[in-house]
C-alpha cells in the first residue's frame, strides 16, 4: 500500500456533503506510540487549509512534545468537569461539540471509558451520537481494542484487554488507514521516552513492547486494514455492477448461543471474524428449551446468556431468540428459512453422561444439516472430568 496516498485527507473530504449522516474514518496502529494523535493532527491542519471547518473534540497528547506542538492553533472544544467521588475529572464535552456542529470533528482513543456521570459509558457511543447528528469524524485506536480480536490479544500479550470497541462501529468506518512503523523503531521510541515516563520503559520493553509481541501486532493491524479495503472493493464493485444499488447478501452465516456455554463468548468472536472475512450476514440464534426456560435456569446462567446475546449485537450480529423443545431441528429450520450457508459451533465442553442424556448438539448438527456446511470450533474451554 502506499501509505502516502492513504494520509491524504482528500478522499476523506470527498465523503463529506454526500450523506446525512456522519462519516467516520479510523486510524489504527499496533501499539501506543505509533503516531497515531499526530497523524490526526496533521490531517485536521490539512482539513482546515482546504476550509473545512474541523475542530478538535478531544486530544490525547500524553506529554509527548511533538504531539502537543502540532495542535498549534486548532480550534479545540474545552473539556467537561465532571464531579465524580469529591474528584473533578475531565471529559470530552459531547454536547458542546453537537451544538458547534462542525464539519470535522477529530476524537482521539476511541476504545476509552467514561467517567461515571457522562452521558455514555464509552467513547466509541458518544462517536457514534456524533455520527447520527451529521457531524464526520476521525478517531484513533490500538489494533488490541477491537473486541472480536479479544481472546487472541490475551494470547499473543498475556494481558486481558478491558477496553474494546465493538467491530459493528469499524464496519461502519468509511475509511481505515494503519499507521505502521517497525518494530525496532517503535522500541527505539520508547527507549528515548517519547511514550511512556522513564521509570516504565525498562518494564514495558520486557512485556508488551517485546519484539515478538509488537510483530504479531503489526501483523494484524495490517490485515486488518486489507480486510477494511477489500469489503470497500468488493461493496464498489457490487454497486457499480447493478447500477449504484445494493444487492442482497449472498453469504449468511449462523452461530448457536448457549445458556450454559462458558466459552460462548469467544465462539461469538471467532463467528464475527469469519463473517468478516466472508462479507456475510450473520444471525446469533439462542434456542430455549423447556427444561431450560428463563424460569428453570439459574440466574448467574441467565446473566451470562444475556451478557453473550448484547456481545453478539456490539459484533454486528442480527440476534434471535427460538422456542422449541428440538435444539437441532429448530437451528436447521432457522437456517434452511434464512438462507444460512453455514452453522457455527462450539465443541461440546459438557461430561460424556450428560452429552449421552441430552444429545450432542454439534454432532447432531453434522449428522442432519446435510444441506447446510456446519462447523466446529475450537475454544480454550477445557472438557471437564467425566
Amino acid at each position: 500500500m502506499n501509505a502516502d496516498k492513504r494520509l491524504e485527507p482528500e478522499a476523506f473530504l470527498d465523503l463529506v456533503p454526500q450523506r446525512q449522516k456522519g462519516h467516520l474514518k479510523l486510524y489504527i496502529g499496533a501499539a501506543a506510540g505509533v503516531g497515531k494523535t499526530y497523524k490526526m493532527l496533521e490531517e485536521a491542519h490539512e482539513l482546515r487549509d482546504r476550509g473545512v471547518d474541523v475542530v478538535l473534540g478531544l486530544i490525547e497528547t500524553h506529554n509527548r512534545y511533538e504531539t502537543a506542538a502540532r495542535i498549534g492553533d486548532l480550534e479545540i472544544i474545552p473539556r467537561r468537569k465532571i464531579e465524580y467521588r469529591g474528584v473533578t475529572l475531565e471529559e470530552m464535552d459531547l454536547d458542546a461539540i453537537l451544538a458547534r456542529k462542525p464539519e470535522v470533528v477529530i476524537v482521539d482513543e476511541l476504545a476509552h471509558t467514561n467517567v461515571p456521570g457522562a452521558r455514555h459509558a464509552k467513547r466509541y457511543q458518544d462517536v457514534e451520537e456524533i455520527i447520527a447528528s451529521g457531524i464526520n469524524a476521525i478517531s484513533a485506536l490500538n489494533i488490541q481494542h477491537i473486541e472480536s480480536l479479544n481472546p487472541l490479544m490475551k494470547r499473543v500479550t498475556g494481558i486481558d484487554i478491558r477496553e474494546t470497541v465493538p467491530d459493528s462501529l469499524l464496519a461502519r468506518a468509511e475509511q481505515i488507514v494503519d499507521i505502521d512503523v517497525s518494530v525496532e523503531a517503535l522500541r527505539e521510541r520508547l527507549r528515548e521516552g517519547k511514550i511512556y515516563p522513564p521509570a516504565q520503559v525498562e518494564q514495558a520493553l520486557k512485556n508488551f513492547f517485546k519484539p515478538s509481541n509488537l510483530g504479531s501486532l503489526r501483523e494484524l493491524a495490517l490485515r486488518e486494514v486489507a480486510r477494511s479495503l477489500e469489503r470497500q472493493r468488493h461493496d464498489q464493485e457490487s454497486l457499480k455492477r447493478e447500477g449504484g444499488r445494493r444487492t442482497n447478501v449472498i453469504d449468511r452465516i449462523m452461530v448457536g448461543v448457549s445458556s450454559n456455554a462458558a466459552d460462548t463468548g469467544q465462539l461469538l468472536r471467532k463467528a464475527s471474524r469469519i463473517a468478516g472475512q466472508l462479507n456475510a450476514e450473520w444471525f446469533a440464534v439462542h434456542v430455549e428449551t423447556p427444561s431450560e426456560s428463563i424460569r428453570n435456569i439459574g440466574t448467574s446462567d441467565f446473566v451470562k446468556l444475556l451478557d453473550n446475546i448484547n456481545l453478539a449485537s456490539s459484533l454486528g450480529a442480527e440476534t434471535v431468540w427460538l422456542k422449541s423443545d428440538n435444539v437441532v431441528k429448530a437451528m436447521i429450520d432457522f437456517a434452511r428459512d434464512k438462507g444460512v450457508s453455514k452453522i457455527i459451533v462450539g465443541r461440546t465442553h459438557q461430561p460424556r453422561w450428560r452429552r449421552l442424556l441430552k444429545g450432542d448438539v454439534p454432532a447432531r448438527l453434522l449428522a442432519d444439516a446435510r444441506d447446510v456446511d456446519v462447523e466446529v470450533v475450537a475454544t480454550e474451554e477445557r472438557e471437564e472430568p467425566r
